[in-house]
């Protein structure tokens, strides 16, 4: 395993991380999968595990804290907070109130008193970014967290909360997590450049895309049993009834003949290509199973050359999305009229 610093924090967390959103998610969630997949993690020398609040109605953070009993030292613990938790007005969002909540809520879950990183899981128009960072700078100095990040965060809010730490005395974020992969890189245009300029990590969320780039889903064919997409816990990503979710298919049939060529799996090629860009510290991989957390590491660390790069390239332009609806975050004044129309 490559550790890497995270951004400019002295902490340094592997190339390879694991995502808990899974875990307790499935009416037939084993009690011990979470402690199995947590042992093989620390084989591999995995150290960053992420979770939310929002995961499985906050059972994500529950299981996982058995699981780490014991072990909570050997790994760097990161969550987030602002989806919503309840059905109260103040049960969601970024404000001082919510994150005071959510946090001691968080370490309960968890069974720990501190959180290594935690991150703003979501922009919140209606919050100024001083007031979240007033209080994420409070839970720092209590020691309750270690760093803070956010989560789809676009690039001018990276810069702005950059200028409110700075000008108003305040912990900065030294990570964002944003989605990543060969079929979403609009990322690539301004998000992941800002983070490089302001010394920002970068973890990287769905590096293969839902599942599109582990070639399990093809046209014309069934939704394998067991998977996201045939359990219905998915996105529009999965409905092949639109012109962009049909360009996948094409794009999945293409990739894979790339990647044979090179010698590997689409898996391989896939996984080998959001680690190639400079500005990712960390790629979470998100399995279901022990078995799943198994194959993946096994396939980490294939070498692309420049020309499979290339090649990539022209299949999906740098900076673009085959898929816009695949977004982790849509600005509210794009959903809401209201915003954009002077009453």
């Amino acid at each position: 395993m490559e550790y890497r610093r995270l951004g400019t924090s002295g902490a340094k967390v592997g190339a390879w991380g694991l995502g808990t959103m899974m875990f307790g998610a499935s009416p037939d969630w084993r009690a011990d999968e979470a402690d199995r997949m947590i042992g093989i993690a620390l084989e591999h020398g995995v150290n960053l595990v992420d979770t939310a609040d929002a995961y499985a109605g906050g059972e994500s953070e529950r299981v996982l804290g058995k699981a780490l009993k014991g072990r909570r030292d050997q790994v760097f613990l990161a969550s987030k907070f602002h989806m919503p938790t309840g059905p109260g007005p103040n049960d969601r969002g970024n404000s001082r109130l919510h994150i005071m909540r959510a946090v001691e809520a968080s370490l309960a879950r968890l069974g720990t008193d501190h959180l290594d990183l935690y991150q703003v899981h979501r922009p919140d128009a209606d919050c100024d970014l001083d007031e979240t960072l007033g209080a994420l700078t409070d839970l720092v100095r209590q020691g309750k967290v270690r760093y803070l990040g956010t989560s789809a965060f676009p690039p001018e809010m990276l810069v702005e909360a950059a200028w409110v730490a700075e000008k108003r005395l305040r912990e900065r974020f030294v990570a964002e997590q944003t989605q990543y992969s060969v079929l979403s890189r609009a990322v690539e245009s301004a998000v992941l450049p800002t983070c490089q300029r302001l010394g920002m990590g970068v973890i990287v969320w769905s590096p293969l895309a839902g599942g599109w780039l582990t070639g399990k889903y093809r046209r014309g064919a069934e939704f394998p049993a067991g998977s996201r997409a045939a359990e219905n816990r998915v996105t529009i990503r999965f409905f092949s009834d639109s012109p962009e979710n049909d360009r996948k298919y094409d794009l999945v049939e293409k990739l894979t003949e790339l990647a044979a060529q090179a010698g590997l799996s689409l898996l391989q090629l896939a996984l080998a290509w959001v680690d190639r860009h400079p500005a990712i510290t960390s790629t979470l991989l998100g399995p279901r199973s022990a078995e799943q957390l198994s194959s993946l590491l096994e396939n980490v660390g294939a070498e692309l050359d420049d020309e499979v790069l290339d090649l990539i390239d022209l299949l999906v332009r740098p900076g673009t999305d085959v898929n816009p609806s695949d977004l982790g975050y849509v600005p509210p004044w794009l959903l809401d009229s209201s915003r954009r129309r002077r009453r």
